[in-house]
């Protein structure tokens, strides 16, 4: 059939069909044995094949499949939702804000419940995978609010030693004092991966709370004027930017 032949980037068919919002990997996998899946007119039943998505013709009972075209958008999550899509306890999501974008669009990484700021959002599971990935060690900003001043030692010594957190030691890549006055406390911080609450533990570690924590840039994708709940598309020079980043060296 040829379909190893091409020069184009390939991945299984399963996943080809899921990206493409045919049905989840493992349906996929139960269409592709069934028999009712053909590429470049030959009936496929093996799961493990190889399509080319710029240049194979993929049909399921017929009918052309596509991969959507890919999106890309900067999201302001506000505080008192979850970063999914879904949640079985029934507790408020993202997904309200996501209704009028194309089908398949999910967040990149995550802020947690009473967190808010930038996320991006995007169909584009390959570039997810990589942004996420360790490897790349996109930097990630985040300005805090405390409840009250934590304690500078600790701090540097946070920052000199790292901190365990969920098994493994951490090291935040910058800590800087913003704002202090009698009113409140605010700091930034810099990390280059997301663990879970990371922020919150560091600066508990340092004797304070965080009252309030916005995620304000993700690699080169800044917050800017966005306000809480909005989402816009990203422009072409950041787009050029976020794939800058994760260039192979």
């Amino acid at each position: 059939m040829g379909l190893k032949e091409k020069n184009g980037v390939k991945m299984r068919l399963a996943k080809f069909l899921a990206r493409a919002g045919v049905a989840s990997r493992r349906k996929a996998e139960a269409l592709i044995q069934s028999g009712r899946v053909k590429v470049n007119g030959e009936t496929i039943t093996e799961v493990a094949t190889l399509v080319d998505p710029e240049r194979d013709q993929v049909e399921v009972d017929g009918h052309e499949v596509r991969l959507p075209e890919r999106v890309y958008y900067l999201f302001y999550k506000p505080p008192g939702y979850l970063t999914a899509l879904s949640d079985p306890h029934g507790r408020p999501t993202i997904a309200k804000f996501l209704r009028d974008l194309p089908p398949g669009v999910f967040p990149v990484g995550r802020l947690d419940k009473d967190s808010e700021g930038l996320l991006l959002l995007t169909n584009d599971g390959d570039l997810a995978q990589k942004l996420l990935h360790p490897r790349y060690e996109i930097p990630r900003l985040y300005r805090v609010w405390l409840a009250r001043p934590p304690r500078e030692d600790l701090l540097e010594r946070i920052l000199r030693e790292g901190l365990e957190i969920e098994g493994r030691r951490v090291f935040p890549d910058e800590i800087r004092l913003i704002r202090r006055s009698r009113r409140e406390t605010v700091y930034e911080v810099k990390l280059h991966e997301g663990r879970k609450r990371e922020v919150r533990k560091i600066f508990a570690a340092a004797g304070s709370r965080v009252r309030r924590l916005v995620r304000i840039q993700f690699g080169p994708l800044k917050l800017g004027k966005l306000r809480p709940g909005e989402i816009r598309p990203l422009t072409e020079a950041e787009r050029r930017a976020l794939f800058r980043l994760i260039k192979s060296p």
